[in-house]
């Protein structure tokens, strides 16, 4: 038994796939359905707001960090226990060599093309035709307007398009300099910093209700967009209890909010007890076997954590007494001496529990797929910084840039692990299902590792 689902894709980057996949859940929240939303790739920052929106957790797929079979479980179980689903795509349609589309076609779903029509007229038509048309087999929902000037565009629009291509509506564009998702330097404000967040997406919501998918039957939803998928075969060898008694704390706040649902649903199955903590908040160390430094803003809390020197002690005796770390790009950062931004020469310190500094860039340091080939399995995940890291800790290896699910490439060197002692740390961020006993092995010290 399967459901709706749209595959929410655009032209480009920037078009409003968040704005619109958002709308559309807490559209169809509010009017009583259980709505379950994916994003593609890796991403932190959208799934939030995709969260807030349909009150479920959001989880990632991509054919390569994920694989096909995780992939596929998680959409089959999806569709299998919600009243619709809604995946928002990632850049343009046909972008990357795992692109959205390849996601679509794969499994036959529906797409939903938000095109940004806001210095467009006639040629709107144009792209809509030939995002449909460019590879045979795609099964296109329709076209969302996004950004339209005012009816009369709308109508020029709406006129542009061919009749192979279902029109399903306009949304008007926010006034000039206003954005209803705000954001920053690694990407969109996270909706827990605003106190209007709610009420942005009710906003949101309430626009795309005036539009003739927002205006649509249900049951015609279920006529055009259902979609079943069964579940892949188990693997014969899949790994169990893992991580049984083991009590991992795990860094959870401001400066450490870039966790994926489906590492802690992870270490969950694999019989782990979890123990958050805000440092922000002035939370001690839990007791624990291990610890979890996700990534984050730490340089947007360099001064609240500089202050923190009894965490700081704290992290460093788990540390010295060979209890396991795993820090992974901003719970790295955080553990340096400092940070420096030199685009407006300032400078602040960190936890200190490390030896290093941090240097803030304008511009990327490390984006894209990659997995590190450790000593008991392949890892996959990605990478994304601003910043670069000066440190003394010995480097133990490099990720591979991730060419697919099986593939990397031997020649490329990208993020290094760190490792010294019972602590490892890296910019790099692993999708622990893509290898549970490598992904245990990071919480489990050497002699019960062994």
């Amino acid at each position: 038994m399967g459901c709706p689902v749209l595959l929410v894709a655009a032209p480009a980057s920037g078009q409003g796939k968040t704005t619109v996949t958002a709308a559309l859940a807490h559209m169809l929240h509010a009017r009583g359905k259980r709505v379950q939303v994916f994003k593609c790739g890796p991403d932190f920052l959208d799934p939030g707001w995709l969260a807030a929106a349909s009150g479920q957790p959001v989880d990632n797929l991509d054919l390569a960090m994920c694989g096909v079979a995780d992939v596929q479980r998680r959409l089959a179980r999806a569709t299998q226990n919600n009243d619709v689903v809604l995946i928002e795509g990632v850049m343009g349609l046909y972008d990357g060599t795992r692109s959205a589309a390849d996601l679509a076609q794969r499994w036959n779903l529906p797409i939903l093309l938000v095109i940004d029509a806001s210095a467009m007229a006639e040629t709107f038509g144009a792209l809509a035709f030939g995002l449909s048309r460019y590879r045979p087999g795609m099964r296109i929902a329709g076209v969302l307007a996004n950004r339209v000037a005012g009816e009369r565009h709308g109508d020029m629009l709406r006129a542009s398009m061919t009749t192979d291509v279902p029109w399903l509506g306009q949304v008007m564009r926010q006034p000039k300099g206003e954005s209803p998702i705000p954001s920053r330097h690694l990407g969109l404000v996270s909706p827990d910093e605003l106190e209007d967040a709610q009420a942005r997406l009710t906003q949101m919501a309430q626009a795309l209700a005036q539009t003739e998918l927002g205006r649509m039957a249900w049951s015609e939803w279920q006529e055009r967009w259902s979609v079943t998928i069964p579940e892949p075969d188990a693997a014969p060898d899949a790994p169990s209890a893992l991580l049984a008694g083991t009590r991992i704390a795990i860094a959870r706040d401001a400066a450490f909010r870039f966790i994926y649902p489906a590492n802690i649903a992870f270490l969950r199955e694999q019989g782990a007890e979890l123990r958050f903590f805000a440092p922000l908040d002035g939370d001690a160390l839990p007791e624990c076997d291990a610890l979890w430094l996700p990534g984050g803003y730490p340089e947007l809390h360099a001064q609240q954590l500089a202050a923190l020197a009894p965490l700081a002690q704290q992290i460093r005796a788990h540390w010295h007494a060979g209890k396991p770390i795993w820090a992974e790009c901003g719970g790295m950062l955080a553990l340096m001496q400092q940070i420096d931004w030199p685009a407006t020469a300032q400078r602040a310190a960190l936890l200190g529990v490390v030896d290093g500094t941090v240097t803030q860039h304008e511009r990327l340091r490390g984006l894209g797929l990659q997995a590190w080939q450790s000593a008991h399995g392949t890892l996959r995940g990605h990478g994304f910084h601003y910043s670069s890291c000066e440190t003394s800790l010995p480097v133990l290896a490099h990720t591979r840039r991730l060419l697919d699910e099986q593939t990397c490439d031997p020649a490329s060197q990208l993020e290094c692990i760190y490792a010294s002692g019972s602590l490892k740390a890296s910019y790099f961020h692993a999708w622990f299902p893509s290898h549970p006993q490598a992904a245990a092995r990071l919480f489990l010290p050497d002699a019960r590792a062994d």
